[in-house]
């Protein structure tokens, strides 16, 4: 959409640099706001902060702060709405221009983990907040999760197509994937632990060894049925996990986990 243009006394158009650098700084303003609440929300969690807390955190008075927002679940919306957003246009930006499913796939990976890594207290507000958003917003950042669910599910079906890897279970692969890449910031330790691009090498060839080796005899597939028919066979049944009950893993609460829902 094209931006208005102001006129000088001339009669002759001009861009708006003035109104260009004011919305410039305002977004800097609200990203600065977004990564200090961030921080708050990780350290006292949701319900315990108050926007008090972000006040004196950001520097900003509190009439200052609702210049920018209006609630505190408008604020965890932002904060997540514009994680997703980021990580979202960063993997499609490195996968611009690359062809060949692995490669892509990889750059996704590497793009997933440098934002992980940058921003870990987004990343556990995401993961653990998420279930108090309201109706709508909490569907807008679903959508926005679907996406780069799909963007991911796309570059491993490509992949599939491409080694004719007939017995892969797409979702379950993509989902393992994020499940590996979404908990990093649990562990991820910078005194011991290598870079995100190395992370994300080791981890790349791990996903892409494990489906790549799973149609192979003896691979990853007939290992699973391996392991299940020994669990009917000593139990009567499939084991129950999470307190008893068998079901699929649960993703819809991990706020930088992307769901199918």
């Amino acid at each position: 959409m094209a931006m208005p243009r102001h006129t000088h006394g001339n009669g002759r158009s001009a861009p708006p640099a003035r109104a260009a650098r004011a919305s410039e700084a305002r977004d800097r303003k609200l990203d600065a706001i977004l990564r200090q609440a961030a921080a708050v929300f990780r350290t006292r969690g949701y319900h315990q902060a108050s926007i008090r807390d972000i006040a004196r955190a950001t520097g900003i008075s509190l009439a200052g702060l609702y210049y920018y927002f209006s609630s505190k679940e408008e604020l965890l919306y932002l904060i997540q709405r514009h994680a997703f957003e980021t990580i979202l246009e960063s993997a499609r930006a490195g996968m611009a221009g690359l062809e060949d499913p692995e490669e892509r796939l990889r750059s996704l990976i590497r793009r997933h983990l440098e934002f992980f890594l940058e921003h870990p207290n987004e990343m556990k507000v995401l993961t653990h907040e998420e279930e108090w958003l309201g109706r709508e917003r909490g569907r807008e950042v679903r959508a926005i999760k679907r996406s780069y669910y799909q963007l991911c599910f796309e570059q491993v079906e490509a992949l599939k197509r491409e080694r004719h890897l007939a017995q892969l279970n797409t979702r379950l692969a993509v989902l393992s994937l994020f499940g590996m890449m979404n908990w990093i910031y649990t562990w991820y330790n910078p005194k011991v632990d290598p870079g995100a691009a190395a992370c994300a090498g080791t981890m790349a060839d791990i996903f892409l060894r494990g489906i790549l080796g799973a149609e192979q005899p003896g691979g990853l597939n007939d290992a699973a049925l391996a392991i299940a028919r020994a669990d009917r066979s000593n139990s009567g049944g499939p084991r129950p996990t999470n307190g008893g009950s068998v079901h699929e893993p649960r993703v819809s609460r991990s706020g930088a986990r992307a769901s199918q829902n």
